[in-house]
């Protein structure tokens, strides 16, 4: 029979139904490189579809291990986790609803009225104390009980044991009948159902299935951001260590050139003021490695706790320095239209549109009359023994109607305030989209520019390594000044230092670029 109500109900939901909104994208990237560029230097990007496992394109196993191991302790991965958890028991808790909630129940009462409880039966009739108590148990009383339904104990209601009279003044009072005692046994069955006719249940269960997804897809942003996190912090350490190695070198060859100066000193071959700015060319590049090594701890620091570690764990075998990953030769970062499908944003923006939808339309539900199905079955008896007899049965069926016809405004602002959320979201999915297509433009172009830029500097640091040279050989002969000797050294170790910034400005372009195109998780078939 239920199942049969539930079918004839099904189709009943009142409410819009969801339709994923139309987005028109570009066919291209408008800051992809059209090809006309042959310079083989640069790694360039093309139309391929991105790969999921983008960090092992660096071919780096320690960039490796750190990933793997922070998409298995990762703290902010497991909180995602359990959100997840959270909106499965929600959905379950609200799919509940659209069953018939069955409560068993079973007590024992004994009762006793009041003798002085005084009952005026007819016009004429006076009123004084009933006839004693007749030997041995009272007669059966069927029907739930009724005879002691003023009763104040346990077992006369299908509440759990509790009487629904207990603290109910009656002309019996709360014992029962006048000067009589009886007991009643009571089992049986209580059952309430609120049918879905008009589909509320069916759109809450509707948005509690998006609500899910949503947090499925929110655990791959949070995927995308950590990996994505995990290996810029591993290329600014990296990074940070080769612009250490440099300072460290210039810092060997100034204190060479320094000693130097004092030999030519001392020969009387220069001045004790060359041999003062030799001696404050050494302090100021010795000034600028504290500063690298404090970011390059901070940098372990940040991978040591992204692996849920403590923030020196990592301290030890990251501190052996490494030469920064070598970026590879393509770039396949797809197509425009196939952004909307990958981001975990834009998909998790998509299923707050369906949950919103579907909320609308349980709010709507509220403006049509609720219908319910409240029944009780079980066995009554004032003796033990008799408790399991066919004669002991009782049952109880109320079909009931609901309709709130006054509620001053609240169902209708209800009703409003979803349709707000539900353009809220439209609006946000849009944006979103916007949001990611402009990411993506930005570390295209980026990624292209900083290499052509890391070119240019390497033809510099060059050049300015050639003039120190000569400038030096220049000064050994007098033919020219300590002056410019210390120029061409402050000329090479800031090239340098540029340099190494941008080597790390590349790799973490490319990092930037591939988390912009949503990489980093599964895109499912």
């Amino acid at each position: 029979m239920l199942a049969t109500i539930s079918i004839a109900f099904a189709g009943c939901t009142v409410g819009p139904n969801y339709h994923q909104p139309k987005v028109e994208v570009g066919r291209h990237y408008g800051e992809l490189p059209d090809g006309t560029n042959t310079n083989t230097k640069f790694s360039r990007a093309n139309e391929s579809s991105p790969d999921s496992q983008w960090w092992r394109r660096f071919n780096d196993a320690e960039l490796d291990r750190l990933i793997v191991a922070a998409l298995h302790q990762n703290y902010d991965l497991q909180v995602a986790a359990e959100r997840i958890r959270e909106a499965r028991c929600q959905r379950s808790i609200i799919a509940a609803d659209l069953f018939p909630n069955i409560d068993a129940n079973g007590g024992y009462l004994r009762a006793r009225g009041s003798k002085n409880v005084q009952l005026k039966l007819g016009s004429g009739g006076s009123g004084g104390d009933p006839p004693a108590d007749p030997p041995g148990d009272p007669p059966a009383q069927g029907g739930g009980g009724s005879g002691v339904s003023s009763g104040g104990g346990a077992g006369a209601s299908s509440q759990a044991g509790a009487n629904p009279f207990a603290n109910t003044l009656t002309p019996f009072g709360l014992g029962g009948l006048p000067g009589v005692s009886s007991s009643l046994y009571q089992i049986g069955f209580d059952s309430t159902w609120e049918l879905d006719v008009f589909g509320g249940n069916r759109r809450r269960l509707q948005a509690a299935a998006a609500d899910l997804s949503a947090a499925v897809e929110s655990l791959h942003d949070v995927t995308v951001s950590l990996m994505a996190e995990v290996a810029m912090d591993y290329l600014q350490l990296r990074g940070t260590q080769q612009r250490l190695a440099i300072a460290r070198k210039n810092l060997a060859a100034e204190k060479e050139t320094l000693e130097l100066t004092e030999s030519r000193a001392s020969s009387g071959l220069t001045s004790q003021a060359d041999v003062t700015r030799a001696a404050a060319q050494v302090a100021i590049t010795s000034a600028t490695i504290p500063p690298l090594e404090t970011s390059a701890r901070r940098s372990v620091h940040a991978l040591s706790t992204l692996l849920s570690r403590e923030p020196t764990a990592l301290a030890k075998e990251l501190s052996v320095e490494q030469p920064l990953p070598v970026v590879p030769p393509d770039v396949p970062v797809g197509l425009p239209s196939e952004l909307l499908k990958r981001r975990p944003d834009i998909r998790r923006a998509e299923r707050e549109i369906a949950a919103a939808t579907a909320r609308v339309g349980s709010a709507k539900a509220d403006l049509f009359p609720k219908f319910a199905l409240t029944g009780s079955a079980g066995l009554d008896s004032t003796s033990p023994g008799n408790l399991f007899n066919w004669e002991s049965r009782y049952f109880l069926i109320s079909p009931t109607v609901t309709w709130r016809i006054f509620d001053a405004g609240r169902i209708v602002s209800n009703i409003a305030l979803q349709k707000a959320n539900e353009r809220e979201s439209v609006v946000q999915y849009r944006n979103t989209i916007l949001t990611a297509l402009r990411e993506v433009e930005d570390a295209l172009v980026a990624y292209a520019q900083e290499q052509e830029h890391r070119e240019s500097l390497k033809r510099a640091v060059a050049q300015t390594e050639d003039s120190l040279h000569l400038v030096q050989q220049q000064y050994e002969h007098g033919l020219t000044t300590f002056l410019d000797v210390l120029d061409a050294q402050r000329n090479v170790l800031t090239l340098e230092d540029q340099l190494a910034q941008s080597n790390q400005a590349v790799t973490t372009d490319l990092v930037a670029l591939y988390k912009a195109l949503g990489g980093g998780w599964q895109n499912p078939k």
